[in-house]
């Protein structure tokens, strides 16, 4: 037992400090803090998560998460995609592809609802433009993260007359404001005595079965909007959400994402407009994917797709034993004083004497002798015939003796006589060395 000690302990100490990895690791994904803000899987008043469980619990909606980074939405029908936390930027310039396939989940009846990041500059894309910096606890949050106000897309530039584009794949893409008829605007919030920004008030005028008034953590405003967009609610004479019909679909942008945080539905919840938001649709589709959290394919995600853990912790535990009983032993060591006397063993031939032993029994041996000796001289001519033969009746005679009466070894010895040159043949010189069989 003294000398298993120390590997007790060394095993000891490194299952402690795996159960204290997973602990940490546990406390942090519970959290969430580690994911980027409005991400369904953080909890932190940043997160989403509430929304996300809250429609998890409703009877007759699916809720899922979209991880994958195809651009591919899903089938339109009874289906609605929330694209939370957006930069107004992103929809500048977009792809022709992606376009027709936002165009296609809307004339299927998919609602696209796009919600914006709280903006509160009069340009975040100016020096010193500041953003995500309200006057709520999760603005507090934000200001550790030091964020990078995003850059205006760039338009992209067209190919030369040889179809390059300054060495960069040329992407075909489509100003999807001028598309649909809208454009963003900025306009500063006002600013709290700590400098920091102060919600607005922004009003419903078109649906009365919504709040009437909003508090509002962003300065983007939607302007120039074409006469196919219903405005929800507005700041002043700007609007800050919108809806537009297409087909038998409908797609919603939201200035601001604060309403559907955790930290308003803990504090200034709306629950009439979270469900105007969802629609009456049985799908609800939460995309991950333009947030980072993307699904890289691999063999641990077929693992965890097919359920395959109590498969690989049967192997590790296999392994664990396999190792366990090369290591230790369940019967304790016999000391050297107690142990029985030493049994020598034996060598090839002996081995093979018992194994004859085994398969010729008694009454077989002289034949089996005499035939296999009888191979090996073949067609030899040095052997006189007389001798042959008498050997030969020498072992039929002592074949048809009954097994009492027999005796092999001395019917062995005197066909051996026979055999042997100089033996007992009247008559004959037989000058041949000749073994015995």
């Amino acid at each position: 037992m003294k000398r298993h000690a120390p590997t007790i302990v060394v095993c000891v100490c490194v299952v402690a400090f795996v159960i204290g990895v997973i602990q940490l690791f546990q406390l942090r994904f519970e959290q969430g803090d580690v994911y980027p803000p409005y991400s369904s899987l953080r909890a932190d008043p940043l997160g989403s998560m509430a929304l996300y469980e809250s429609l998890e619990r409703t009877p007759s909606v699916t809720v899922r998460r979209d991880f994958s980074s195809r651009n591919q939405l899903p089938e339109g029908r009874d289906t609605t995609y929330l694209h939370l936390a957006s930069d107004a930027s992103e929809w500048r310039w977009v792809p022709e592809s992606l376009v027709k396939e936002i165009e296609g989940f809307l004339m299927n009846g998919g609602r696209l609802v796009i919600t914006c990041k709280p903006e509160t500059s009069g340009n975040p894309f100016s020096f010193g433009g500041r953003s995500h910096d309200t006057n709520s606890p999760a603005s507090k949050m934000r200001k550790d993260r030091k964020e990078k106000p995003p850059e205006e897309s760039p338009k992209p530039r067209k190919p030369d007359e040889n179809g390059n584009e300054d060495d960069e794949t040329f992407v075909k893409s489509t100003d999807l404001r001028e598309r649909w008829g809208f454009t963003v605007n900025y306009e500063k919030l006002p600013r709290a005595d700590d400098d920091s920004a102060k919600p607005v008030t922004v009003r419903n005028s078109f649906n009365p079965a919504l709040p009437e008034s909003l508090a509002w953590h962003s300065s983007t405003l939607f302007t120039k909007l074409s006469t196919n967009w219903h405005v929800l609610y507005a700041r002043g004479t700007n609007a800050v959400v919108i809806e537009r019909r297409f087909g038998s679909g409908s797609v919603v942008f939201a200035s601001d994402s604060f309403f559907v945080s955790n930290e308003a539905l803990l504090n200034d919840r709306h629950a009439e407009l979270l469900a105007w938001l969802v629609g009456p649709n049985r799908l609800v589709v939460f995309d991950e994917a333009h947030l980072g959290i993307v699904e890289q394919p691999g063999v641990t995600t077929l693992m965890r797709r097919y359920r395959l853990h109590g498969l690989i912790g049967g192997i590790a535990l296999l392994m664990a034993l396999f190792v366990w009983k090369n290591s230790f032993s369940l019967v304790p060591a016999i000391r050297r004083e107690h142990a029985p006397n030493f049994v020598a063993g034996r060598d090839s031939a002996a081995g093979f004497v018992n194994l004859l032993r085994r398969s010729i029994s008694v009454g077989e041996i002289l034949k089996t002798c005499y035939e296999q000796w009888n191979k090996s001289v073949g067609g030899r001519t040095d052997l006189a015939a007389s001798r042959v033969e008498q050997a030969k009746q020498t072992i039929q005679a002592e074949l048809a003796r009954g097994t009492l009466e027999s005796n092999p070894v001395a019917a062995y010895q005197e066909v051996s006589r026979i055999l042997k040159p100089g033996g007992p043949v009247a008559g004959e010189n037989l000058p041949i060395n000749q073994t015995s069989p």
